[in-house]
Parts: C-alpha cells; structure tokens; sequence
C-alpha cells in the first residue's frame, strides 16, 4: 500500500467514525509520513502534507508549519489545504501560525499560496489584525482580482463573526 492510498483509507477510517483503526493506521504509517515530509522530491513532500490531513494527524502540526515555509508552491499549498481542514474544529491551528500564514497571504509570489493562506486565516479567531491585512489587500490595486476577491470575503466574514461576539 502507498502513501496516498493509506491516506484514502484513513480519511474513510475517519468519516466512519473508526477512531481505533484509525490510530492503528496513523501509527503504522508515522515513520513513512514524516520520511515523506523530508523527501527530496516535492511531489513527495506535497503528498505528505495531503496525507496529515487524511489521517486527521493533528500531532503533525509542526511537520505542517515546516510545509508552509517550504520552497516548492505545491508543497506549501498541500500543507495549506491540510491545515484548512485541520483547522475547521480547531481554530487554534490556525492561531498558532497566524504570522506565517499573514506572510504568505501578503508577500507569497505564487498566486494560489496567498489565496490559500487567505482561506486558511477564515477558520482562525476574528482578531483585528488579520481584518486589517485582509482588506488591505482587497483594497489594493496591485493585487491579483482573484486574491482581492478571496481577502475581501474572508474580511467580511471575520468582520461579521467579530461583531456577533
């Protein structure tokens, strides 16, 4: 079995709500995930990053962080998409690496990593300072229309989620 085929299992192991297979599985593929995180190769390296979030790994969260500071923009945008679905019940993984991911929503050169990073900065805490950035870039003229568009809804909706506290 592979890497990316363990994964699928674990995420159906996880939807059905098997949590006791699904440790058995996480624990026989640990030592593989985390060589695959190191690979050479960054197709290896984005497969891992897919596969944490597979295996709703969430004592792999610095094995993320190392991934959104990757070289390769398909290694950092699977660890951003990981670190989305990770961070949907768990606001804190996002709060926890809020400075890196303000970083690559305003400053990443790839496209798709900053909008990614804006999506990820959805499922954190409403704090005035991701507001703050996210229009900031939706104001600016220099930016991509998509990422515009992307910080432009995830501030109104921060905003929102702000003002009903």
């Amino acid at each position: 079995m592979t890497l990316a085929e363990a994964a699928e299992q674990a995420d159906a192991l996880a939807v059905a709500g098997d949590e006791r297979a699904l440790a058995a599985l996480r624990a026989q593929w640990d030592d593989e995930l985390e060589a695959a995180a190191r690979n050479a190769d960054y197709r290896v390296r984005a497969q891992a990053y897919r596969a944490i979030a597979q295996f709703r790994f969430r004592q792999k969260l610095e094995l993320l962080r190392r991934g959104l500071e990757d070289e390769s923009p398909a290694a950092r945008g699977s660890a951003l998409i990981a670190l989305e679905g990770l961070s949907r019940r768990n606001p804190g993984d996002v709060n926890s690496m809020r400075p890196l991911l303000h970083e690559l929503a305003a400053r990443d050169p790839n496209v798709a990593v900053r909008r990614l990073a804006i999506i990820c900065l959805k499922n954190g805490s409403p704090r005035p300072d991701t507001i703050q950035l996210l229009r900031g870039i939706a104001d600016s003229d220099d930016e991509d229309r998509e990422v515009r568009k992307t910080a432009q809804v995830v501030a109104t909706a921060l905003k929102k989620t702000a003002d009903t506290r």
